[in-house]
């Protein structure tokens, strides 16, 4: 008997995880805030200034010039993090850990791809560097097109803006291979300033 109550109490849990699951996947995500992408937008900008004040030439150290990026994107997903933690308790109360992992696991795929590109790159194609700006500008934008569907759907200019941009960057660097604090920074403090934008006057944002 205390078998079939542990099954049955094991069955409804499981029930309940798979039916809040649903209910998170169908909600809008209010837990991205203008304030952060706001932030990260300048970030990104003083951190062109300051490779171009600084690092001379970046084309001739490439791994420096990226681990530069490189810290700017984790500084970038803590500011985005912290945020994204107390929107969310805060606009989802008991469906904050659910939301929180459906937008984590959509963009999870471009993140790891651009983590790994980098790591390839620099061990078995360095002459190759040169490409990483452009490439991941655009996974910025596939990241985004995958969690259109719980944002809302001005997200998608973003999206597009990043993909576009990172095509431009690719096209722009082509012919000298030449890395750019400017090629990089930009695309970036422009994409997060227009998703802050989006976000701020979307339901739910700081406006109201």
């Amino acid at each position: 008997m205390r078998d079939l109550d542990r099954a049955d109490l094991d069955r409804v849990l499981a029930d309940i995880t798979a039916i809040r699951s649903q209910v998170a996947a169908g909600t809008a995500f209010q837990g991205y805030g203008p304030t952060a992408l706001a932030a990260t937008s300048a970030l990104a900008l003083a951190a062109s200034v300051a490779q171009a004040a600084l690092l001379d030439d970046p084309t001739g150290r490439p791994l420096t010039f990226l681990a530069g990026w490189v810290a700017v994107a984790i500084v970038s997903i803590g500011v985005i993090g912290a945020e994204m933690l107390a929107r969310s308790r805060r606009h989802h109360s008991g469906l904050a850990d659910a939301m929180i992992l459906n937008a984590v696991e959509a963009f999870l795929p471009a993140g790891a791809a651009g983590a790994l590109l980098l790591l390839v790159l620099a061990r078995l194609a360095p002459e190759s560097l040169w490409l990483l700006p452009g490439l991941w500008q655009m996974l910025v934008g596939l990241g985004l097109f995958a969690s259109l569907r719980a944002l809302p759907r001005p997200v998608a200019l973003a999206a597009g803006w990043y993909v576009v941009a990172g095509l431009g960057t690719i096209a722009a660097s082509a012919e000298g291979h030449a890395l750019s604090p400017w090629a990089m920074g930009l695309p970036f403090a422009l994409g997060q300033g227009l998703l802050a934008l989006i976000l701020h006057r979307a339901p739910g944002g700081d406006h109201e």
